[in-house]
């Protein structure tokens, strides 16, 4: 990956996170069923982990930084919300989801293009971000908004609807 010089970030070269030792299979799973990335080399580190690669580059590290009893994020004490990706097909992935048993929900921004939010195996939100105008199958109206990602609003959206 050539570097973008003149000192901006123009693309995420890798995510972090970490996990207890049972969960890289339930996050290579996810990863791996979700979006088709696979198990890639990794430097010999002194902990444990996997790197998740798409395609040649390696886009999530996992490493075990926590003990089997860990109860997993605490959300009220921390500032990170979620990741996004850019993907096309959004009734692919809404599929995926379902057959995955994850739940998900639906946001629809005018201008914004379509959205989908889920949580990974350890608690870490995921937003899929499809290109404005995709069609999607029995999609959610323009203007609903996700719950988890906008309380206030989505609550007050529906009682207005009521």
């Amino acid at each position: 990956m050539e570097s973008p010089g003149n000192n901006r970030a123009v693309n995420i070269h890798h995510i972090n996170f970490g996990c207890r030792e049972s969960d890289l299979p339930k996050i290579e799973e996810f990863y791996g069923r979700l979006f088709g990335f696979k198990i890639g080399y990794r430097p010999p580190f002194a902990s444990r982990g996997i790197w998740l690669y798409d395609g040649d580059h390696p886009l999530i590290h996992v490493v075990v930084r926590f003990p089997e009893d860990w109860a997993g994020i605490d959300h009220s004490r921390c500032g990170y919300d979620h990741t996004a990706y850019w993907v096309s097909n959004v009734n692919e992935y809404r599929r995926r989801f379902k057959e995955m048993g994850v739940p998900y929900e639906e946001q629809n921004v005018k201008n914004a293009g379509y959205q989908l939010f889920a949580v990974d195996p350890v608690g870490n939100k995921i937003e899929l971000n499809f290109p404005p105008g995709e069609s999607v199958e029995d999609g959610v109206p323009e203007g609903t908004m996700s719950v988890s990602q906008f309380p206030d609003q989505a609550k007050a959206k529906a009682k207005a609807a009521a």
